[in-house]
């Protein structure tokens, strides 16, 4: 009997660490269920483009039922999407906060619940989202509190779905980077971006990718919030 084929749902998929983990599990021969807001459509059998908002509800809805219908399994889910908005917390807008809520947080909600019935049903499944270091280890120069509201309750929500799901066969982690080169940030920025972390550099799409698939074969792994952020989560510098 052939082994079965495992299938993985990725949001925020389009560009940077996303596309970085499209091209990653595809190299690992599963089935990709790719979701972004602009994605376009792949000539690869093996990976489903869904366009849409994933902080909608119909679009977390669309991506089960396509991606169903299309590999007939959900294995694993990477909560990527993401926004990150930094500036002094009195200036921050009803739209910052709408945004970020929506994104992030209903973007995780949604999605993860209609991936979990189904894990749930096959009695295995790994969830893992990607948040921030700074949730952790704030820094006098970098306010975003807009992001420790959201991520750090992506943080929270990855331990407390661990525990539930411990029985079932499901396990939960996330990954908490530092600054990471991807097309949010402009070359003209690396240099100053370099000395917020320790190793005195940036993070690579590669670093977070390596993470995400250290994390997906770890069966004795849930619960974890491993930072890969170049030492910022060591403590101050």
């Amino acid at each position: 009997m052939s082994p079965v084929r495992k299938t993985v749902i990725i949001t925020g998929a389009s560009q940077g660490i996303g596309a970085g983990l499209v091209q990653a599990y595809r190299d690992r021969n599963y089935r990709v269920i790719a979701n972004s807001r602009s994605i376009k459509p792949s000539d690869d059998p093996d990976v489903l483009t869904v366009a849409g908002d994933i902080g909608v509800p119909e679009t977390a809805s669309r991506i089960i039922r396509e991606g169903l219908a299309r590999f007939g399994r959900i294995d694993s889910l990477v909560n990527n999407a993401g926004v990150f908005v930094a500036k002094p917390f009195v200036e921050f807008t009803q739209e910052d906060y709408d945004y970020n809520l929506r994104v992030i947080v209903a973007g995780f909600f949604h999605i993860t619940q209609a991936a979990a019935r189904e894990m749930l049903k096959q009695g295995s499944g790994h969830i893992v989202s990607i948040t921030t270091s700074i949730v952790d280890q704030p820094m006098a120069g970098v306010p975003a509190a807009l992001a420790s509201l959201t991520k750090g309750g992506l943080n929270a929500v990855t331990k407390s779905l661990a525990i539930e799901f411990a029985k079932s066969g499901i396990r939960v982690n996330a990954v908490a980077p530092g600054i990471i080169k991807t097309p949010m940030h402009p070359l003209e920025t690396h240099a100053a971006l370099s000395t917020l972390h320790p190793l005195g550099r940036m993070g690579e799409i590669g670093d977070i990718v390596d993470a995400v698939l250290y994390l997906e074969g770890a069966g004795f792994v849930t619960g974890e919030i491993l930072h890969v952020d170049g030492g910022q989560n060591a403590g101050r510098w």
